[in-house]
């Protein structure tokens, strides 16, 4: 991976790690029901990137599925599992999409694992596991168990899409937001309540949050994320949204007054290492340092 895409890659984890906080805010705090937050957004996304449904890619029905699996199988299950945990926990649990990638492309699209990768996904996700661990442990509560339900559909959707040529990335998200939209609309609409108490409430914060996480997340950040899976290998991408747990962590001790101790340092030192292993062979991390010393001493 070259060192502007490793940016790009981390540019996508920082929005998602701040989607993390502001969707747990508006679901806990503002009390905004999952899938009518879910239904918001992919509105938005819709209504942004229509004009790329015009051109209908084939297989339709594995187009469909994609979307749905990258859209209300992954978001609106998130949703509803942050309405009983931590963002942390969340972010940690979700990790599991890393291994079940892994196993999905090598057993459907004949990708390699080779040592280096391996090796850096154990070192970044060792270290995800110690910055969340706590001296309780974790706790599988009914909340994470929609996590790992969104982390296997989302890994199935992401090796799905490697599948499907000649579809751009915002024909991706013109079609992740058709058919998600359709499913969280009827879902809200039949079974959640509150919806225009929490609009009428908190129209500014909800306006914004949904803006953000329409606009910002879905059509820039994913859009990015479609490019870089598409450019190399889910093997190679998945392991570095790894990284999106650890600014998560960081963003709350900036916003919130999180305390860093120790044990939070070093898992956040191993992960990062873990993930530049991944993202770079050694000649060019060799070539970074040079790069990095000249600045220095220029």
């Amino acid at each position: 991976m070259s060192p502007r895409d490793f940016g790009l890659m981390t540019l996508v984890c920082l929005i998602w790690a701040a989607n993390s906080i502001i969707s747990k805010l508006v679901i806990a705090n503002l009390g905004a029901p999952p899938m009518f937050y879910a239904a918001l957004r992919f509105a938005v996304v819709l209504a942004v990137v229509w004009p790329w449904l015009r051109n209908v890619p084939r297989p339709l029905w594995r187009m469909i599925v994609v979307g749905l699996c990258m859209g209300c199988g992954t978001f609106a299950l998130v949703f509803f599992a942050l309405q009983t945990a931590s963002p942390s926990a969340v972010a940690i649990v979700s990790q599991l999409g890393v291994p079940v990638t892994a196993v999905l492309s090598w057993f459907l699209l004949g990708e390699r694992l080779d040592a280096r990768r391996i090796v850096g996904t154990a070192m970044t996700l060792a270290g995800v596991v110690l910055v969340m661990w706590n001296p309780d442990g974790l706790h599988m509560s009914a909340g994470l168990l929609f996590v790992v339900a969104s982390a296997v559909i989302g890994s199935f959707g992401a090796v799905l899409m490697k599948q499907i040529e000649g579809v751009k990335p915002l024909q991706f998200q013109a079609w992740v937001g058709l058919t998600s939209v359709i499913p969280t609309l009827g879902f809200t609409l039949a079974l959640e309540q509150g919806q225009g108490a929490v609009v009428a409430a908190n129209p500014w914060a909800l306006g914004a949050a949904v803006l953000f996480s329409g606009l910002i997340v879905s059509v820039l950040a994913h859009t990015l994320y479609y490019t870089l899976i598409q450019r190399y290998e889910a093997t190679l991408v998945s392991p570095l949204t790894l990284m999106t747990p650890i600014f998560t962590i960081a963003m709350g001790v900036v916003f919130t007054g999180d305390v860093v101790d120790l044990r939070m340092a070093l898992g956040a030192a191993l992960a990062m290492a873990g993930v530049l292993v991944i993202a770079f062979r050694f000649n060019q991390l060799a070539r970074l340092v040079l790069l990095f010393g000249r600045g220095q001493g220029a």
